[in-house]
């Protein structure tokens, strides 16, 4: 008897707020290996146990090499190249290794006190302005667009131009337009004309570091240089934090308990930043699938060569077979493998100066507003569901 066909679900499952969708832990009981179809492209498969998961992300036997070209599964009708994102090594190895140099944990942890202090400044202006505001506009995006942009060494009359951009990369509207090539030319001009004034006038910001790299080693064509410092950074080092600051202010505001906690003991704000990476999906939805070389067996279901899995790190992050209780926020959770900025070759190169942006923001923010509070109720808040990150649009807030 022939096995009967696997459902195809509609992905992704979940576009409320910040929730988890609980067909995830269905599927993780049932189903670990499922078959979706995202808004564009080929159906999946959608790994959702943190073994299948961290196994995809991390196996030979898959390559994002390969969906270079193909009809991918992705969450936007435009088919475009994703730099470092979709290669292989000795490829990927080669520029990573020239990237990784300026996210060091030495050079980034020399940032700290910088960031504090932009943080610092964002709050002043808050104050200042009155009693309530827009901890998005006014606060989650510009703090990580100056940082990023200070790291390129972009000119400080260009970061209004530079935040502008970056939403447009991972916006709902490039889902179906062409706003994505509109934003990406007018990104890649912009990094030409940089990178060419670097040649001119070196310098030693990171921006200038990747240029030399290009120039002298021969180790970067022109095309990588513009890819990872234009979107490879800024949908990486800027939106993610962008979303990912508010929707950790909102989680712990509706779980007041783990809010006073935290007020009352700040020296748990490292593992607390941890613990809201895990419980907070950032993501909108499973991306970047891998393609597989081969048959690859998950248990009772075979993946054929040259499917595509997609693996969700999410899902991954509230796996009952790994998270004690991965439904509650426990900002005291000292056993947590999250692969909240993925895993292997791809992990985030800037997940260390994500981590620092996030702990001195929110260290600010609690320090100097120990009333923070909604300003109009969580009803209140706006969402956006972007093709690559989701969170808070709009989120009042009073102190």
């Amino acid at each position: 008897m022939t096995a009967a066909a696997p459902v195809t679900r509609d992905y992704p499952f979940d576009m409320h707020e910040i929730s988890v969708s609980e067909t995830y832990s269905q599927l993780q009981a049932t189903e670990p290996m499922s078959r979706v179809r995202l808004p564009f492209g080929e159906p999946a498969w959608l790994a959702t146990r943190y073994d299948d998961v961290k196994l995809v992300l991390t196996d030979p036997r898959f390559s994002r090499a390969v969906a270079q070209g193909l009809d991918q599964p992705r969450m936007r009708r435009e088919l475009t190249g994703d730099g470092i994102m979709g290669m292989d090594p000795p490829d990927h190895t080669r520029l990573r290794q020239l990237v990784a140099k300026a996210f060091t944990a030495r050079r980034v942890e020399r940032m700290r006190a910088d960031i504090r202090g932009r943080s610092a400044r964002l709050i002043d202006a808050m104050i200042a302005g009155g009693s309530t505001a827009d901890l998005v506009e006014d606060f989650a995006r510009p703090l990580p667009v100056s940082v990023i942009c200070d790291l390129l060494g972009v000119p400080f009359a260009d970061h209004g131009v530079f935040r502008e951009w970056t939403e447009g990369l991972t916006n709902d509207a490039t889902a179906k337009g062409d706003v994505l090539n509109q934003v990406g030319d007018a990104l890649a001009e912009y990094m030409g004309a940089l990178i060419a004034q670097r040649r001119q006038e070196p310098t030693d910001d990171l921006l200038g570091a990747l240029v030399l790299a290009r120039d002298e080693g021969d180790r970067l064509t022109e095309d990588e240089l513009i890819s990872i410092a234009g979107p490879g950074l800024l949908t990486g080092g800027v939106e993610t934090v962008s979303s990912a600051l508010p929707s950790f202010i909102f989680t712990l505001l509706t779980h007041p308990d783990q809010l006073e906690l935290l007020r009352a003991e700040p020296e748990l704000l490292p593992t607390a930043v941890e613990e809201l990476l895990r419980y907070v999906p950032i993501n909108t939805a499973a991306m970047f699938a891998r393609y597989a070389l081969v048959d690859v067996p998950f248990g009772d279901t075979l993946v054929r060569a040259g499917d595509p899995v997609l693996p969700a790190l999410h899902a991954a992050n509230r796996d009952p077979a790994v998270f004690a209780d991965p439904g509650r926020l426990d900002l005291t959770r000292t056993v947590n493998p999250h692969i909240a900025f993925g895993h292997g070759p791809h992990h985030c190169l800037g997940s260390q100066l994500a981590r620092l942006e996030l702990q001195e923001s929110l260290a600010e923010l609690l320090a100097r507003l120990p009333k923070l509070r909604f300003a109009e109720g969580p009803q209140a808040v706006q969402w956006k569901y972007g093709v690559i990150v989701r969170g808070p649009s709009r989120l009042p807030i009073t102190w």
